[in-house]
């Protein structure tokens, strides 16, 4: 056998392994249905820095809960624009709402460690309920979250919420968290289970018990993160506590970055927690550049070269199983067609991103976000199949 044949069915069994996992958890991954006891009572906590443009919507849409009773806590995190001044007119007008500001930031802590950690110490509530200022709840969402913490033993429970895309560049990138989630982590594994490896999260909506929270150490043991979405999990996971996913697709949205510019920022300011580590970014481009952006390659060659036909029958099967598992979660998801049908050209813009990352943090360029620099964290990402990147 060639070795181009042997690369084409290498190329196969990588593309038809995140197939395989990803139709197993989207029957594991699933909306909760579970209602919480009655008179439950959630604390809705949203750090809040610079975010004039969104965060009277993120906070009435807070507080259209129903079904279980509600606080909304924002702390105001020495934003510059009219953040403040924006809450605190909605609180002048519904009790529920307190706005409070963040002490200066201690070293040693990322922003949003550090506001959430704050945050956590001024709600009322046993359930608390951690959301980005750019996430939008439904009526039920609170409701729904609350029930699925309560319902079983697990200490933190997480959802993804419809993850909104309205330009190219977040169409074909944006849609690649479920990708990498639903491929590469297996669910059932990490439902019997504490060990940190297969701790995973979405940082934006995280529900916890208070008690859970206090016995991981809470975002204190966290401080220097800046991906809270694998962080915060293995930290209940090292404190003997559980972790699930849940999907918020149906009653959470989030447009969680605009255009390019925010795209790679986005994702490179946290990707050394994640996939670009020394050890595990090798292993993540064999596998996402070998099953989703090689059989491509073969195919352009074979229309230009003769290849045997094998080779094209192998390369063929995994680029079509490549689209096919992207089309399968657009479809589910309700995210774009055109950056499913353009798969590889995602891919390999994620996999530039976690290089450069990786490359900057090795020659000690800081992480920027929201602002401020922050030092690469040296905490290792999760090996591909034992972690959500």
């Amino acid at each position: 056998m060639s070795v181009v044949v042997l690369i084409a069915a290498l190329s196969l069994i990588l593309a038809l392994l995140p197939l395989g996992q990803g139709i197993v958890n989207l029957f594991l991954y699933r909306r909760p249905t579970a209602e919480p006891p009655p008179g439950t009572a959630v604390s809705i906590l949203i750090p809040a820095r610079n975010e004039e443009a969104g965060i009277a919507a993120a906070v009435d849409a807070a507080l259209l809960s129903r079904g279980v009773d509600v606080e909304v806590v924002v702390l105001d995190d020495h934003s510059t624009d009219r953040t403040a001044e924006i809450v605190q007119a909605i609180a002048a007008r519904d009790p529920r709402v307190r706005l409070e500001s963040a002490r200066p930031l201690p070293p040693g802590w990322s922003g949003k460690q550090h506001a959430c950690q704050m945050l956590a110490g001024l709600a009322r509530y046993p359930v608390l309920l951690f959301q980005d200022a750019d996430v939008r709840l439904s009526p039920t969402a609170a409701r729904r979250v609350g029930g699925a913490l309560l319902a079983g033993e697990c200490g933190l429970v997480s959802g993804f919420p419809r993850e909104e895309t309205g330009t190219l560049a977040e169409a074909l990138v944006i849609p690649l968290i479920h990708f990498l989630l639903l491929g590469f982590l297996p669910m059932a594994a990490m439902r019997r289970s504490t060990d940190p490896r297969f701790g995973a999260a979405c940082g934006q909506l995280i529900a916890v018990r208070r008690d859970a929270y206090l016995k991981a150490g809470g975002h204190a043991a966290i401080a220097t993160s800046l991906h809270d979405g694998v962080t915060l999990p293995r930290a209940f996971r090292r404190a003997g506590q559980g972790t699930d996913l849940f999907d918020a697709a149906g009653f959470a949205r989030c447009r969680m970055y605009r255009g390019w510019r925010e795209v790679w920022s986005g994702f490179s300011k946290n990707a050394t927690e994640g996939m670009a580590t020394p050890a595990a970014l090798p292993v993540w481009t064999l596998l996402l550049f070998g099953g989703h952006v090689l059989p491509w390659i073969l195919l352009g060659w074979a229309a230009l070269h003769p290849l045997p036909i094998s080779v094209v029958v192998l390369a063929g099967l995994a680029a079509l199983s490549g689209l096919l598992f992207r089309l399968l979660l657009a479809v589910r998801f309700r995210q774009s067609v055109v950056g499913a049908l353009l798969h590889p050209v995602g891919v390999l813009i994620m996999l530039a991103i976690q290089w450069s990352a990786l490359l900057r943090a090795r020659h000690g360029k800081p992480s920027e976000w929201r602002g401020r620099a922050y030092p690469a964290a040296p905490e290792p990402g999760p090996e591909p199949g034992q972690g959500a990147p």
